[in-house]
């Protein structure tokens, strides 16, 4: 019996499965990664690094749609989620705990990350950017299920092929891994905490949106409204469109109400991005009217501009969402509607 061609087979065998297991693993490593880094809304150009709000405004908003109330409380959950996927991609990288834990975490992970997605498709359909890969790789919900379920058999894979030990003081490493991994998303994006409207009492001419044919079904002069004012070709309405729209499916009796102007062309890409149909709104396409109300919520000496969200109540302007996306949180809207006291 040839014991020695039996053992080279066996050890080529072993390397080749070695081997194969390092690449499946450094690609899982980097898918992680990158993950993380795309979320987080930076971007290298050249030596510089750049801000991406849109990217991790998307990401940290989701989790509204998840039923989470506040927009502070989302924005931490957003750099948890943020940050562990960093750990999970560093802890395959240097082959910390692969058995007892990193296999298993990746796994679970990916799980939740596909029923998020299924939840996704069920409300909005298959359309639109998930956002798994902040804006720079712009994929719909069902591929990114797909890609999720391949991440999950190559872990099974890696499972059995690739059973790496633990070496020693792998437990400093990992501690090092961690902090780093979850104080990055933190330092990265600070945490803005001003999502209280600003107070702006003011007159504003709300009898021109019933000054023509197209008009708001209900009078927007009596009761209190949160009225935006936006563009089909502005970026920034946009992503105000995407979030009231999270806050109107999640808090349907806020009273939220849109309108609309831009160039009709416009409109179907506008719709397709922010999923904002099932709003309450109207088509306004008088631009002298709508630069008068817009110029309610802004000072003589001051450029108006859109999105122009302000808080109405009977009639008048009473707070107006400043920084437009980034005051509007759930918990305000709510103490807002729900009492004349001075929101704190």
């Amino acid at each position: 019996m040839d014991t020695t061609a039996g053992s080279q087979s066996k050890n080529l065998s072993f390397y080749l499965k070695r081997g194969i297991g390092l690449i499946l693993l450094i690609a899982l490593s980097f898918t992680f990664i990158y993950s993380a880094y795309t979320k987080s809304g930076i971007r290298f150009e050249g030596l510089r690094l750049m801000a991406n709000d849109n990217a991790f405004d998307s990401f940290q908003w989701s989790f509204l749609d998840l039923g989470i109330s506040s927009l502070l409380a989302a924005g931490i959950f957003a750099r948890v989620m943020i940050g562990l996927e960093l750990l999970l991609g560093l802890f395959l990288l240097f082959h910390i705990y692969l058995r007892s834990f990193t296999y298993k975490a990746v796994i679970g992970v990916l799980v939740i990350f596909i029923i998020y997605l299924l939840l996704v498709i069920a409300r909005q359909g298959n359309s639109g950017n998930c956002g798994c890969f902040g804006d720079s790789i712009a994929m719909k919900p069902l591929t990114a299920i797909w890609k999720n379920l391949i991440m999950i058999a190559v872990t099974v894979v890696l499972m059995f092929i690739y059973p790496v030990r633990p070496y020693k003081h792998q437990e400093y490493v990992s501690l090092v891994i961690g902090l780093v991994s979850f104080t990055t998303p933190f330092v990265i994006n600070n945490i803005y905490t001003g999502s209280a409207p600003e107070r702006y009492p003011n007159s504003i001419r709300l009898d021109l949106l019933y000054k023509f044919d197209q008009k708001p079904a209900i009078d927007l002069s009596k009761g209190k409204h949160i009225l935006a004012f936006m563009s089909f070709t502005c970026p920034h309405c946009r992503k105000a469109a995407y979030l009231l729209q999270i806050i109107h499916r999640q808090h349907p009796e806020l009273p939220i109400y849109m309108v609309l102007d831009g160039p009709e062309e416009y409109r179907k890409e506008f719709f397709a991005e922010t999923h904002a149909e099932h709003v309450p709104l109207v088509y306004y396409h008088h631009t002298a009217e709508f630069d008068t109300l817009v110029r309610a919520g802004y000072k003589s000496t001051e450029t108006p501009g859109v999105p122009a969200i302000y808080w109405i109540n009977n009639g008048k302007l009473e707070y107006k969402s400043k920084y437009a996306y980034y005051q509007l949180d759930p918990k305000y809207m709510k103490q807002w509607i729900s009492s004349d006291a001075p929101l704190q």
